[in-house]
């Protein structure tokens, strides 16, 4: 079907409504669900929403031991709607030439099982969606790259997208820039691993590895990784490529490429992006202040541990940002909890805070 032919079709599935006080609207906090138990212990400890991907290549983190099967999708969603939680279905990934079929059976999946939302970066994808299953939310997934209100508007128009999930590379006025120009919904990163943007569909990390991360479910995989301890320092090496090298107290992130540090005219540093997490807990009322509608953690490739800590953390945080934003404070078992899981134990406000942006 050509694009030219498509008649957008409006969804009528009701938008979900984030908890509210007095104050304000509290932004949906949305959590990674790489497998049963991880939905479950991200329910339990307060995601209003959870997001998980098939065992294929039509979610971004298709790799083993992640990810739903029917059999375990049908009770994920059975226990997150008991507890009146929703459950969106990352269908994320580009379809590759010859397959599409494959990705128009995890959109029929995720609508005939119940899933609340498709979360879609391909727009051939959104057509079929928006086409078979008119009733199905869409979200423009993070890998859609939309950093700015055109791009959002044209989705909205041409395939019915009810939420965008904003790349990790925008201050928080241009965030707000966005939310004051459309009416979909929009949806930022509050804790996990960065991206310098590409958002799966990077080539230095394909060229070092052979293997794509929007097929294979991760930018670093871990038969690539390398690790090579000597007495003072430790080099680390992505499938033979050097790429950081660390004292022997240093903190070490895992590795990925854009988080190595590289010789730039004679100076040597992380150039691309830093081998840290993003923690927005500073900055929650301004996020809240200005519209956001949802607050996402990256993580399905994490553990369950780690969901908890940072739903806990999260859950609590934005509640007390919401309930009293001119007294909020991040308190110390706040920083403590969230600084266990990130990477090399360090975190940034990343984009967020770049004034020279």
């Amino acid at each position: 079907m050509l694009f030219d032919d498509f008649q957008p079709t409006h969804h009528t599935k009701p938008a979900a409504q984030p908890q509210s006080t007095e104050r304000g609207r509290i932004p949906e906090l949305v959590c990674p669900a790489g497998n049963l138990p991880a939905l479950k212990t991200a329910v339990d400890n307060g995601a209003d929403t959870v997001y998980m991907g098939l065992k294929d290549a039509t979610n971004a983190r298709n790799f083993p031991g992640l990810n739903f099967d029917q059999k375990s999708i049908i009770e994920g969603i059975r226990y997150a709607h008991d507890r009146g939680r929703q459950v969106l279905m990352a269908i994320n990934t580009y379809a590759q030439a010859g397959q599409v079929e494959r990705w128009r059976r995890a959109i029929d999946t995720a609508a005939d099982l119940g899933a609340d939302a498709v979360i879609v970066a391909d727009p051939a994808v959104m057509a079929y969606a928006c086409e078979k299953h008119p009733n199905l939310r869409l979200h423009m997934s993070v890998q859609g790259s939309a950093t700015n209100y055109e791009a959002i508007n044209l989705m909205k128009d041409l395939f019915g997208i009810r939420r965008a999930v904003l790349p990790r590379v925008l201050t928080i006025d241009q965030v707000q820039h966005v939310i004051e120009n459309t009416d979909v919904e929009i949806e930022v990163f509050g804790f996990g691993s960065l991206c310098v943007m590409v958002e799966g569909r990077c080539i230095l990390s394909s060229y070092a590895t052979g293997e794509s991360p929007n097929m294979q479910g991760v930018c670093s995989p871990a038969k690539a990784v390398r690790w090579e301890q000597l007495p003072d320092k430790m080099n680390v090496r992505l499938n033979q490529v050097m790429i950081d090298q660390f004292n022997k107290d240093e903190p070490a992130g895992y590795p990925t490429l854009c988080k190595g540090r590289f010789e730039v005219n004679d100076e040597t540093y992380y150039a691309l992006e830093e081998p840290t997490s993003l923690n927005v807990l500073e900055v929650l009322p301004q996020l809240i202040k200005i519209g956001v509608a949802a607050v996402k953690v990256e993580g399905r490739q994490r553990s369950p541990m780690y969901t908890a800590q940072v739903t806990r953390t999260l859950r609590q945080a934005l509640d007390a940002a919401a309930a009293d934003p001119a007294h909020y404070r991040v308190t110390p078992a706040w920083d403590a909890a969230l600084g266990k899981v990130s990477e090399g134990s360090q975190s940034t406000l990343g984009a967020y805070n770049r004034p020279w942006k």
